[in-house]
């Protein structure tokens, strides 16, 4: 099984912000012990204070980033890489950085019928709570244990220069499978595309 887990997190610049000259990013996620992903995404790169500049200037953040996994996911041979990266400069100063986990080769494990209620009780507590910083908290603890198949799906945001048959070689994908799940009359620059895994 396969899961896209979403990062979404804002770099406050204590300068200006004009243009990113160039950004990469790297992580160092991983299976911390049976239930914990973890890590931090590094980025780096060079942006200009004001369009006018020649001047560049250097930056780096890290940016730590966890998930708690339920018991039932066996996390031995999983498989962690980024999906996708996008960013977008707001309010002169603001880096907006998203960032799409993937984990694959996710298995399912069967637990004692005595390990299902405690499981099920956390994820009533867990209804109330709120997300703090950096923290992630697991998407999975949502998933409704009585089925065993589980569709999941990636939410592509369209950027400049993508086209749907780019979207669809992108994603392995066909128009049909879109369909399904999306109006494709007319893409257009920013609209969210539903695309099955």
């Amino acid at each position: 099984m396969k899961k896209i887990i979403p990062f979404k997190k804002d770099i406050i610049f204590t300068s200006n912000l004009s243009e990113i000259v160039s950004i990469s990013l790297e992580h160092t996620l991983q299976v911390d012990n049976d239930n914990l992903i973890s890590g931090k995404f590094i980025i780096t790169g060079e942006y200009k204070m004001a369009d006018i500049s020649v001047n560049v200037e250097s930056f780096s953040y890290d940016l730590p980033f966890s998930i708690n996994m339920d018991e039932k996911y066996n996390l031995k041979n999983v498989i962690i890489d980024i999906d996708d990266f996008y960013y977008e400069i707001v309010n002169d100063n603001v880096l907006s950085i998203n960032i799409d986990v993937s984990i694959d080769k996710i298995e399912i494990i069967n637990l004692p019928d005595n390990k299902i209620q405690p499981v099920i009780e956390e994820k009533e507590a867990m209804e109330d709570k709120r997300c703090l910083d950096e923290e992630v908290v697991s998407i999975f603890e949502n998933i409704d244990e009585t089925y065993e198949s589980y569709t999941s799906y990636t939410v592509y945001i369209v950027r400049e220069g993508d086209s749907l048959e780019s979207i669809m070689e992108k994603y392995n994908v066909s128009k049909e499978k879109l369909e399904e799940y999306n109006n494709l009359e007319e893409i257009k620059l920013g609209n969210k595309i539903i695309i099955p895994c």
